[in-house]
């Protein structure tokens, strides 16, 4: 009989996780264990996703805000310091203002408006029209934004931001001064020493700074980049990717993925005969259309995956060789023509009229958001997800 089915995405369920858990263990084994329960086989070149949440909480990845604090005042050196361009999120950011709060005595929180870099919105963009304000040029205060805007709260979360962030601020005897711009040399009028919190618009934001006459220019991945008193750390990243734990500490992104992920392929191999590729999975990489709101937090998609995951798709679109290459034939003729298409199709198809429409992206970014979808952020108890079939075509 002809295969029906295409790319089969399962989300598998898993012990909870803790520090020093044996993550390969518990992914390889949840998957057989799954694969046994319902049936499936598992085969070369299927796809094992792990979200880094789970990676963090086994190493054990936490910091908590005086370590922040500690961090900040030793690099930033304590005084009067540029907050610029933070993200609007209780999850993502709210812990990492309460440790840089700890660690200054005068924060001056410049936000980007109408939204933050991920579109989580201060101001619906219809006002700017309304009010003949232009988000590139103006710099407002905390008054004038006020004055202008008024107060609102995020459709999702129903917080004042701006209220919000000023307040965690001040918990701390920290001073606090609250500004809008969208240039970030703006925060140079205020001080020469800046933190620039955005997440992949940094490196620029960095360069900017540095060139109108910043003196000390940090990012968040500046920040714990190395322990604080034993604390838990990213390398690579500091404190972007970093998620909320409690109210006084933050889980950070994974460290060593590329290490787990191959160990985690070669437990496969030995247990089950088969070459599994793996990925550790943040954030997806799509956009809600009605929040407007991006989904990527994080700095990557994947922080670590098989070489078999490296690469972007290369593929045809199938309705333009049904309505043109092959528009006068029909049914089985059609199919077999498609067919034989696909299988000769050129190994790089970058400006080919047969490719307009598909997806450019990198695969591990595209597996990743369908992991990132497939498992939720909620109560699903599926950290890891398995995907078979997903390199198959329309010949298989």
């Amino acid at each position: 009989m002809e295969r029906m089915v295409g790319t089969v995405v399962r989300g598998i369920r898993t012990p909870i996780i803790n520090k020093d858990d044996n993550l390969v263990d518990i992914v390889v084994d949840s998957v057989i264990k799954a694969s046994q329960a319902e049936g499936f086989p598992i085969q070369d070149r299927d796809i094992v996703g792990i979200t880094e949440s789970v990676v963090a909480r086994a190493q054990g990845n936490y910091a908590s805000i005086d370590a922040i604090a500690k961090d900040v005042r030793e690099k930033l050196g304590g005084g009067t310091v540029g907050v610029i361009f933070p993200i609007l999120s209780r999850n993502r950011f709210a812990v990492c203002l309460r440790g840089i709060a700890k660690g200054v005595d005068k924060v001056v929180l410049m936000l980007s408006y109408p939204a933050d870099e991920v579109g989580n919105h201060l101001v619906d963009e219809e006002l700017l029209d309304e009010k003949g304000v232009n988000p590139w040029s103006d710099v407002l205060s905390e008054k004038e934004f006020r004055e202008i805007f008024g107060y609102s709260r995020h459709p999702f979360t129903g917080v004042d931001y701006i209220e919000y962030y000023k307040s965690i601020v001040m918990e701390y005897d920290t001073q606090c001064e609250v500004i809008f711009s969208n240039n970030p040399a703006t925060i140079l009028n205020y001080t020469k020493t800046v933190l620039a919190c955005d997440i992949h618009t940094r490196k620029r934001t960095k360069r900017i700074l540095k060139s109108a006459g910043g003196e000390c220019i940090l990012t968040l991945e500046d920040i714990l980049s190395e322990p604080v008193d034993g604390s838990g750390y990213n390398e690579h990243y500091g404190l972007l990717g970093s998620n909320k734990a409690t109210e006084e500490t933050v889980k950070l992104f994974p460290r060593d993925c590329q290490t787990l992920v191959e160990q985690i392929q070669r437990s496969f191999r030995e247990k089950t005969g088969k070459t599994v590729e793996v990925m550790v999975y943040g954030d997806g990489a799509f956009k809600d259309p009605v929040g407007k709101i991006w989904e990527l937090a994080d700095p990557v998609v994947s922080p670590g995956y098989t070489k078999g995951l490296e690469g972007t798709p290369n593929e045809v679109k199938l309705k333009y060789l049904a309505d043109n290459n092959f528009a006068g034939l029909k049914g089985e003729e059609q199919k077999k023509a498609i067919e034989e298409y696909i299988r000769n199709k050129n190994a790089d198809l970058v400006g080919a009229m047969e490719s307009q429409g598909t997806t450019p992206r990198r695969l591990t970014d595209l597996i990743g958001s369908l992991c990132d979808l497939t498992s939720g952020s909620g109560d699903k108890g599926t950290p890891v997800v398995y995907i078979q079939g997903y390199f198959d075509n329309f010949t298989k």
